[in-house]
């Protein structure tokens, strides 16, 4: 019983501190409200039109991302060819790469005066489309997010025992057979939690909506708070739509984790690659036809990033030591955030999973949605929620690298959760009792058992966590300023002031650093004995 309690207790602090914070922010704001009306929802044409877009655009960015990720992942699960670390690697990278660098890429791409409309007009055509409003939100979506579902679903065909695919080959199992008796399973356990967060992302999107979208057809909730909050000053209206989309957001969560049943684990090698006895050049085709699309879509918009970067300007921002402060800074709250969301993290799981072993899993899927709670908070709110509240206590800009810390942390925590919950599941299952019987518990079990399995998905959680912290532009935007400026805000401002020669080698700067910290963790985490 001890056991359990130690178990379980610092997942319940973790939450408890997570569920205080964010409250508190939402209060701070509602109470500098005057009044609060939730009827408006319904009775504006407007609000009920951007709550409706908002589905249909995260509709839209889900289904286009899910349904090419599932071939993809199954493809590079069963092929190996030079490279593929380093798409792999640039699959995570999308996830955390800063939107700004993200639009600049695809406008460069795809924009009116972009590469492949002068590849057209060249030939006599003009683009068959137009990247602002839906088309360019949907293309955003799902170069940042089907990477991202690919990663995932990848991660759990991984941990496919390498037995099951011995079997499968002794038994003649190939082609469609083997994907849907083998794959399948694997994939449709992890599928619910993947299409709630893709979901979620889409929903709650900001930064891609305000870039390409934002005109009265094209608003989302979110943009809508933005709105009302930036220009009208409207707290009580902010307040109600952050209250309708945590309520929305958090009804789709424990939707999807109905459906998220468990596999029991067998026990059995990951580390083989999978048998491809029966491997013919359809099954070889088809897989290079989607490792191909993801090639086509993910490489040029980073390579029009790095050609964009490579200008006159390069030497003379290199001697700008603001550039190398907002490095040092973005560095310094990227690191204790991606450290806080860990702990954090594994904290929560370690709770949900011993209670997932008792078969309790409404409270697992409570305190899983409280973890991945800034998921449904709209991060303006938050951040403006902060700064009301420190307003009253102290000097809320004195306190601006611990609040930024703080965000970023709780940004990284969904990530860590979705990347961790199944792997951390499967080890308690498959070892829980070997642990039992030779009464390894504590450390022992942390550095004999349950590092060395998930050595891995914990290096893929700390490399999103920090990159993902090291690219934010959220709460930097409302405490940042002249004297304390991260890389991504650093970035922002020269293209505020038309620097566009500047912003692009800030921008290659931002992508290489990011690309590098993931090269390094894999190193130092993965591949260490």
């Amino acid at each position: 019983m001890n056991t359990r309690v130690t178990q379980t207790l610092p997942g319940m602090i973790s939450a408890g501190l997570i569920v205080a914070l964010v409250l508190s922010a939402i209060l701070a704001l509602i109470s500098q409200a005057n009044e609060l009306n939730p009827l408006q929802i319904w009775r504006d044409p407007y609000l009920r039109h951007v709550s409706g877009f908002s589905f249909y655009q995260a509709l839209l960015s889900t289904l286009l991302s899910i349904i090419p990720a599932i071939p993809t992942a199954y493809a590079l699960s069963r092929r190996q060819f030079p490279g593929r670390g380093l798409l792999l690697r640039l699959f995570a990278m999308t996830l955390v790469l800063p939107v700004l660098v993200a639009v600049f890429g695809l406008l460069t791409i795809y924009g009116k005066s972009g590469l492949l409309a002068g590849w057209l007009n060249a030939y006599g055509h003009s683009m068959p489309f137009s990247i602002y409003g839906l088309n360019g939100i949907l293309l955003a979506h799902v170069f940042l997010n089907y990477p991202l579902a690919t990663r995932l679903l990848l991660q759990s065909l991984e941990g496919i025992p390498f037995e099951q695919h011995q079997l499968a080959t002794h038994l003649g199992i190939k082609g469609w057979s083997k994907f849907r008796f083998i794959a399948w399973p694997r994939i449709r356990q992890q599928l619910p939690h993947v299409i709630g967060l893709i979901f979620m992302l889409c929903f709650t999107s900001f930064a891609v909506i305000m870039s390409l979208g934002g005109g009265p057809k094209a608003t989302t909730i979110e943009l809508a708070i933005y709105q009302a909050l930036r220009y009208d000053f409207d707290l009580a209206g902010g307040a109600i739509l952050a209250l309708w989309q945590m309520l929305i957001c958090s009804s789709l969560v424990l939707f999807t984790q109905r459906f998220a049943k468990p596999l029991p684990t067998l026990s059995g090698s990951t580390t083989q690659r999978p048998l491809n006895q029966f491997d013919n050049w359809q099954s070889k085709a088809w897989d290079g036809l989607w490792i191909g699309f993801a090639l086509l879509l993910v490489i040029p918009p980073l390579l029009a990033v790095i050609g964009a970067g490579l200008n006159r300007q390069l030497p003379s921002l290199l001697a700008e030591p603001a550039l190398w402060q907002a490095i040092l800074n973005s560095l310094k709250i990227a690191a204790l955030s991606c450290l806080i969301a860990l702990v954090s993290g594994i904290a929560i799981l370690l709770t949900s999973r011993q209670w997932r072993l008792q078969q309790k899993n409404l409270p697992a899927d409570g305190i899983e949605l409280l973890g991945t709670i800034i998921l449904i908070t709209p991060g303006l709110v938050l951040s403006t929620g902060i700064f009301l509240l420190l307003r009253q206590y102290t000097d809320a800009f004195a306190a601006a690298f611990w609040v930024i810390v703080g965000v970023n942390a709780l940004m990284a925590l969904p990530y860590v959760i979705k990347t961790l919950s199944q792997p951390m599941l499967h080890v308690a299952q498959q070892y829980n009792p070997l642990c039992q019987s030779l009464g390894m518990y504590g450390l022992s079990r942390l550095r004999l058992v349950e590092w060395r399995a998930l050595r891995k998905p914990i290096a893929q959680a700390l490399a999103t966590g920090f990159v993902l912290s090291l690219g934010d532009l959220g709460a930097i935007a409302l405490f940042g300023s002249q004297g304390f400026q991260t890389l991504p805000l650093y970035l922002f401002q020269l293209l505020g002031s038309y620097q566009m020669d500047a912003a692009a080698v800030a921008a290659l700067f931002l992508l290489l650093l990011s690309l590098g910290i993931f090269t390094l963790v894999e190193k130092l985490l993965i591949r260490t004995p």
